[in-house]
């Protein structure tokens, strides 16, 4: 059984502290390994290169800031070269993951809302297999967060990932969102593991850390730590008290 590896999303673990890059220094006084983030436009990241380098922090992720939704289909050609300056900057800044999202559903049929995704992750995968950067797509739910958004099973990103058929497009499976959506958490899991570039993790209901709600992280946890998964789980949750609890409880959890 492979140890898991954790990274704080410091957009929602330590953002009582008012300069993000001190941040950092929280996940560092927490042992956790790595540090990751949303957009990178309104943010320093050579600050943040600087400061995860001095602690030992890894970044893991960020996300990958583009031009329009990749759900248009006449929007393909924007989205790729917007996609294509993220990885120039995850590449710069040594951050070996993007986080994909697909923006709202269209008045459109979704049969062609899919193509559009599958046809800007096409154009864009030549590009982030040169780098070694992997794009990870992310199904959010639609009936508590994050109302109109296409892409809310994971059934059909592994549709998508497989058709992209690229190893460095892969799905974000983010464990909050898909016990809200799908269920079925540990089959769908193990089963498409290869398929699986990232986590993120928050218990339901309420978004908050793992063990306050109905999900069984540690069987959760467990059957993760006993594929071939590699990567991180991010902990993109709302604390419930003292972020520095949440997170030392989170990884007693995980059993890290």
């Amino acid at each position: 059984m492979a140890d898991l590896k954790l990274s704080a999303c410091i957009e929602m673990i330590f953002n009582n502290v008012p300069e993000f890059v001190d941040r950092i220094d929280r996940a560092a006084d927490c042992g956790l390994p790595a540090i990751e983030f949303w957009g990178w436009h309104n943010k320093d990241l050579a600050g943040i290169r600087e400061r995860a380098d001095r602690l030992g922090l890894k970044v893991a992720g960020m996300c990958c800031d583009s031009t329009g939704a990749l759900v248009d289909p006449n929007n393909t050609s924007a989205w790729v070269e917007g996609a294509k300056e993220s990885i120039g900057k995850a590449v710069e800044f040594g951050v070996p993951t993007l986080i994909v999202t697909t923006g709202n559903e269209m008045s459109l049929p979704r049969h062609l809302q899919h193509e559009a995704i599958v046809a800007g992750l096409k154009g864009v995968a030549p590009e982030a297999e040169a780098q070694g950067i992997t794009l990870v797509l992310e199904p959010l739910n639609t009936r508590v967060d994050h109302g109109g958004y296409y892409l809310s099973t994971s059934d059909e990103g592994f549709e998508i990932v497989g058709e992209v058929a690229s190893p460095r497009v892969k799905l974000l499976y983010d464990i909050y969102h898909q016990q809200i959506t799908e269920g079925h958490l540990i089959p769908r899991i193990t089963a498409n593991i290869e398929q699986i570039g990232h986590f993120h993790c928050a218990d339901v209901p309420g978004r908050f850390e793992p063990g306050t709600g109905e999900i069984n992280y540690v069987n959760v946890f467990r059957a993760i730590a006993e594929t071939s998964y590699e990567g991180y789980i991010g902990l993109e949750f709302r604390p419930t008290g003292d972020h520095g609890d949440a997170v030392k409880a989170t990884r007693q959890i995980a059993g890290v």
